[in-house]
């Protein structure tokens, strides 16, 4: 069993050759992905049940109970369908994967398959300081695995795209990356002082990431865009010959 897991790890030519890690294709970590993605947005929906017991005379206000879990509900799968649409964009420029990178992006699901109970969570309990630190702790958490396959795939250039690890583009990327977590972790910190309604504000601040990512997708201000450049004559004529990438893949 050690054998079989070296041999994942590294493959050699002989006994004296140098150690040339194991590359992957990236499909099924795709289809993994894409089908835990599309589960937990399905799972959500389930925390809207509506009980046998509700009369006519009583529908009404149940309605008016059901509200915050209606909103937190939305709220979840919105922000679900921001991390899906950066993890396509990010995956569209990932070339190929390794073990390390696999973990990773296991990491990322593992968060994202726990935002269905910090959702329901916040829908039944509506500015509770406990339920309002979790679900910001969940999201920064699934943020934070975002920004770490980021991180690696550019240290260990996994990319299709050279021009991505260029310094101006680096900083672009990283800079709208961590906007998101930035505020989760705000978010977090100023629910703990519930005198200044605190939760409430968090809640705000959640909101703020969301709009801030759907904006930036929406009119192409996302962390991948590249743009032309004018004095590099050679690039131009290989962009114009390949398609602006910001003209396809709009980032998040």
């Amino acid at each position: 069993m050690n054998t079989i897991f070296h041999f994942c790890e590294t493959m050699t030519t002989d006994s004296d050759s140098p150690t040339i890690p194991l590359m992957l294709g990236k499909g099924r970590i795709e289809s993994l992905t894409d089908g835990i993605f599309a589960t937990v947005m399905t799972v959500l929906v389930l925390s809207l049940s509506i009980p046998t017991i509700v009369t006519t005379s009583t529908l009404e206000p149940y309605l008016h109970e059901l509200a915050p879990t209606v909103l937190s509900y939305i709220l979840s799968f919105l922000i679900l369908a921001v991390f899906w649409v950066r993890h396509h964009i990010m995956f569209h420029f990932v070339e190929r994967v390794d073990n390390r990178f696999l973990w990773l992006n296991i990491g990322l699901l593992l968060s994202i398959g726990f935002v269905p109970f910090s959702t329901e969570l916040i829908g039944r309990f509506p500015f509770d300081v406990i339920s309002t630190v979790i679900y910001g702790a969940n999201l920064l958490a699934t943020g934070i695995c975002m920004q770490g396959i980021w991180s690696y795939s550019t240290s260990k250039k996994l990319l299709s795209d050279e021009r991505l690890l260029e310094r101006n583009v680096m900083t672009s990327v990283n800079r709208t990356l961590t906007g998101g977590p930035l505020l989760y972790l705000a978010g977090i910190l100023i629910s703990l002082i519930p005198k200044i309604h605190g939760p409430e504000i968090a809640v705000g601040l959640y909101i703020s990431a969301l709009v801030f990512y759907v904006l930036a997708s929406t009119f192409n201000r996302g962390p991948f865009r590249i743009r032309r450049r004018r004095r590099n004559p050679e690039l131009s004529s290989t962009m114009n010959n390949e398609g602006d990438l910001s003209s396809t893949d709009n980032g998040t």
